[in-house]
């Protein structure tokens, strides 16, 4: 097992700068998850620890060793490709064993190795069948197999299971969790789900346009991201946004009012005086808003669907133009073409200013 280090990490490809000075610190042992948008940088970051991509500038360091130099097979690390990477001509166990028997590894010991991932996949029934009679999910494991019998420091997932369909995707997510916990490896996965970073990961790396915007376990991104842009990406559904300006600002707390509605007035705690007249953008979650008069504004809004899933509904709505997405619990649902006042809790909300930035 190993740590990693990522010290002012830099990839460009031509003129065109992808990774901006990147810098990162992951401990012996942990499931870490980096997410962001498509063409955000996480599989070329990703690919750069794994040795696939020269790192333009800065240092990789596992173990404490720089590795910018070393070539992939000799950084003691596994991948698990997002499209299995099987040999379709082999057998699950010729599968499993062919790097380490191209690698000169002692028979006995590639056949210890085999046998021991494949007691902890639960496919020894698998092992005479090849690839195309498997199922996704069991081609999936074998993957995985081949990444655990090479005993690696480090393992990286690159968008493992996005292949899947829903249901397999829970049971690997399941899988994948048990054998992190089973094996104590260090572990870097990369995905655009959100349940899955949520579920996974003991820190998750937020990643836009080639810069780590925030880094913190699950829930601490949660409750307390960063800026708007990791609030936005972080938990699904995402959070809503209403645009909103300042009325009044006194040394602990403003008071905004609701461009959707300028009837709509919530008086939020903060630090700092900013400016009265400024553009701020309020923040909150479809779980947190609460029945009219609970809170301390209401906001009336029209209701466009409602998705009902037996233990709460989602509600699409909108005020003005301004779409929302508020979680209702299963007994309190709302027909499209109505209207629907609710809560808006000042504890609960986020501020953001013109830029982004998290005021509260």
């Amino acid at each position: 097992m190993a740590g990693l280090t990522l010290k002012n990490v830099t990839k460009r490809f031509g003129a065109l700068q992808v990774i901006h000075g990147a810098d990162l610190e992951i401990e012996d042992g942990e499931f870490v998850v980096f997410v962001g948008p498509s063409g955000c940088g996480k599989s070329t970051l990703l690919r750069m620890i794994a040795g696939l991509e020269d790192v333009s500038g800065g240092e990789i360091a596992i173990a404490g060793t720089v590795v910018n130099d070393v070539e992939p097979s000799e950084r003691h690390i596994a991948m698990v490709f997002q499209s299995y990477a099987l040999y379709p001509h082999m057998t699950v166990r010729k599968n499993l064993s062919f790097g380490l028997t191209m690698n000169g590894n002692p028979k006995a010991d590639t056949e210890r190795r085999v046998a021991h991932a494949a007691d902890i996949l639960q496919i020894n029934e698998l092992m005479d069948r090849r690839p195309g009679q498997l199922s996704g999910g069991q081609r999936q494991r074998v993957a995985i197999g081949r990444a655990i019998v090479r005993e690696p420091q480090v393992f990286l997932f690159d968008e493992p299971l996005s292949n899947l369909d829903a249901e397999l995707r829970v049971q690997m997510r399941v899988e994948i969790s048990k054998l992190h916990k089973q094996l104590g490896t260090t572990m870097i996965y990369v995905t655009h789900d959100q349940t899955e970073a949520m579920t996974l990961a003991d820190k998750i790396v937020v990643l836009r346009s080639g810069r780590i915007e925030q880094v913190g376990a699950p829930l601490d991104l949660y409750d307390d991201p960063a800026n708007q842009f990791v609030a936005g990406f972080v938990g699904s559904p995402k959070m809503n946004f209403l645009k909103a300006t300042i009325a009044s600002a006194a040394a602990d707390a403003v008071t905004v009012v609701l461009a959707a509605d300028p009837g709509v007035t919530l008086t939020l705690p903060i630090s700092g005086r900013p400016e009265v007249g400024g553009a701020v953008t309020l923040g909150i979650r479809p779980e947190h808003f609460v029945d009219a008069g609970a809170g301390e504004a209401n906001l009336t809004v029209d209701v466009d669907a409602a998705e009902h899933l037996g233990h709460t509904s989602y509600v699409y709505a909108a005020v003005s133009d301004e779409p929302l997405i508020i979680e209702r619990p299963e007994s309190r649902h709302s027909d499209a073409g109505k209207s629907l006042t609710i809560g808006l809790p000042a504890r609960r909300c986020f501020l953001f200013d013109a830029d982004g930035q998290r005021l509260r």
